[in-house]
């Protein structure tokens, strides 16, 4: 289904996930002549895209022929205080203001913007850059359905979108899929070093890793079947996984480590938000 959008769309930052976002549009046919980036200093490749499409780049944007209909920030968290108020001030009660920055919540922009300004704040993880993301997103009080739709077709050209009623869930989100791609990256360094340690090559051990913990992704993601159940069919009983899955699933084991950790995280994203 192609991408349509009523006006223009200004992304602020062309950084990792604003390249993301603006190659899943283009792939589903947003006009370039309705988007603006605004990045002073766009890394290469997104600088590449931009020109290859005539995109409109500026490193600053003072004045648009029109108020944009979208604004996307995209920006670090630590730059948002130079960046955000400028983008405010060409916006309008009409305007979307679509945030991914982390650590942000909606009041921190809703003081500069004009007094009903619909604004929705996101959290999208990594994957996004291969469209393979998922992005949790909620809105204030003045984002109205089709302003809602709006932000859903943006954020699904990265991956898949799910809304959330409180703002406060964000912090639970971050940790779970924020953060959660970094889990499953050291579950492979950690399954690659075990293979080591029983006595595998360690160019083998790190094949053996990459293609066992990328292929599970994949089947789950494919899959109409829960974790649980997947786990089940791949544990005979009394076999080697099962033999594995006691050390794993034993009271201070995997599923422990992993509350504290998403606890932890949890608790950073309150103290990180502003």
């Amino acid at each position: 289904m192609t991408l349509r959008i009523d006006g223009t769309l200004l992304l602020a930052g062309a950084g990792n996930m604003g390249h993301a976002m603006l190659a899943g549009w283009l792939e589903r046919g947003l006009d370039p002549k309705q988007i603006v980036v605004q990045d002073p200093s766009p890394p290469q490749r997104a600088k590449e895209l931009i020109q290859k499409h005539g995109i409109d780049l500026r490193a600053a944007v003072s004045s648009l022929r029109e108020p944009p209909a979208v604004v996307v920030v995209a920006v670090k968290p630590q730059s948002m205080d130079q960046a955000f108020p400028p983008l405010a001030q060409l916006s309008r009660q009409s305007t979307i203001v679509l945030s991914v920055a982390a650590g942000r919540r909606i009041d921190g922009f809703e003081r500069y913007l004009p007094k009903g300004t619909p604004v929705v704040r996101c959290m999208p993880n990594t994957p996004a850059s291969i469209g393979r993301g998922i992005t949790a997103a909620v809105g204030n009080a003045h984002v109205t359905p089709a302003k809602r739709s709006t932000c859903d077709a943006l954020l699904r050209a990265i991956g898949e979108v799910v809304w959330v009623d409180e703002e406060g869930l964000l912090d639970a989100v971050t940790a779970v899929s924020g953060s959660g791609p970094a889990y499953v990256f050291y579950l492979a360094e950690c399954l690659a070093e075990a293979g080591i340690k029983a006595g595998l090559a360690p160019e083998l051990a790190h094949k053996l890793a990459r293609h066992t913990v990328s292929g599970a992704g994949e089947l789950l993601h494919r899959s109409d079947l829960p974790a649980d159940l997947l786990r089940q069919n791949v544990t005979s009983p009394n076999g080697t996984t099962f033999a594995a899955l006691q050390v794993l699933m034993a009271d201070n084991g995997l599923a422990k480590l992993m509350r504290e950790a998403v606890g932890a995280a949890t608790r950073r994203s309150r103290e990180l938000a502003q």
